[in-house]
């Protein structure tokens, strides 16, 4: 009677699973394949919901235990694919991968299109002041670096002194990088009005993007002395490889590039486009409201883009890395965190 009974169940957890379009569930694995841009896009426009950051702190719980029911084998029958795909995407929007502690609201990946637009916005806005400009670049960089630490590979613990010197040297860059093409600007006499303005708000570009690679680099120098955890096909650790940091480092800095550069190059020349039209021009008051749709719009766009050119668990062969970690495994491939 008792395996008649466990038959039944299983039937009806595989005839509950079959009835849903949702791929057979893998725990701890992305819902699309990673292998392809385009099932990476897909990857992080789940994880970018910015849905997740109103779960109840009960749903989550329900999620974490759900999962753990699966690991386990003690899945309750009826529970769907679609269901344990979901139980994963809030756990990974709220819980670091590493720490497995909850991460703030305004610095979740779920909570960068939010909490970034007002930042982008000022950013943007035309005929700053030099304190008006230094406050926005400051702010911005202040997120950012709120966005790494709580988004970084914790595998290696980063002191509180990293941190602090990423900050800084990120505002720093940033400021100064951009107050000084700003003063640049205001010298060049032979520039027109338009070309002064067009000059003024892309100038913000190579600011951003040497402030995001300081950021990048000075708060994660300890992975690049250190190392970072490599991982085999079973998901064990095989050793701290300071290679796979380099590489996780390249990786970072390139989408840190890309994505101001896809936010303003888009944003920016469509608002310049729409200053000339007749309708901003008899009504100025739209400026600010059609600005800010603009960059919540590149943003959306921008950000899954970026952050899709590489996987989150990046593959590398183990010949590449250093010998002992060669040694210590018989896998060809091993995986590793890149933070993001």
């Amino acid at each position: 009677m008792a395996d008649t009974a466990t038959t039944a169940s299983v039937a009806a957890a595989g005839a509950a699973n079959a009835s849903t379009d949702a791929p057979s569930f893998q725990l701890g694995k992305p819902r699309f394949q990673q292998t392809s841009f385009y099932g990476r896009l897909r990857h992080y426009l789940d994880i970018i919901d910015p849905r997740t950051l109103f779960v109840t702190e009960r749903r989550l719980r329900e999620a974490v235990q759900l999962l753990e029911d699966y690991k386990h084998g003690n899945l309750q029958p009826g529970v769907t694919n679609e269901q344990l795909w979901s139980a994963q995407k809030i756990k990974q929007a709220i819980l670091h991968q590493d720490t497995n502690e909850k991460i703030f609201i305004p610095f979740r990946t779920s909570g960068y299109i939010p909490f970034g637009v007002p930042i982008m916005v000022g950013l943007l806005l035309p005929h700053q002041k030099l304190a008006s400009t230094v406050f926005w670049l400051w702010l911005n960089q202040s997120h950012n670096a709120c966005v790494n630490y709580a988004n970084r590979n914790a595998t290696q613990p980063l002191p509180v002194s990293k941190f602090i010197q990423g900050y800084l040297g990120a505002v720093i860059s940033a400021i100064s990088t951009g107050v000084g093409l700003k003063v640049l600007v205001k010298k060049a006499n032979k520039l027109t009005p338009t070309t002064r303005l067009l000059v003024q708000r892309f100038k913000l570009l190579p600011a951003l993007a040497s402030a995001n690679i300081c950021n990048l680099v000075l708060m994660r120098y300890g992975e690049l002395e250190e190392g970072i955890d490599v991982l085999d096909g079973d998901g064990n650790c095989v050793g701290s490889s300071r290679i796979a940091a380099r590489h996780a480092l390249l990786e970072m800095a390139l989408m840190r590039v890309v994505l101001p550069m896809s936010i303003l190059v888009v944003s920016l020349i469509i608002l310049s486009m729409l200053e000339k039209t007749a309708l901003l021009q008899a009504r100025p008051r739209l400026l600010l409201p059609v600005q800010s749709l603009l960059c919540l719009a590149a943003l959306c766009l921008a950000l899954p883009l970026a952050i899709s050119l590489f996987p989150q668990m990046s593959e590398i062969e183990t010949s590449q890395l250093e010998p002992e970690i060669a040694r210590a495994t018989s896998s060809r491939t091993v995986v590793y965190n890149k933070g993001l």
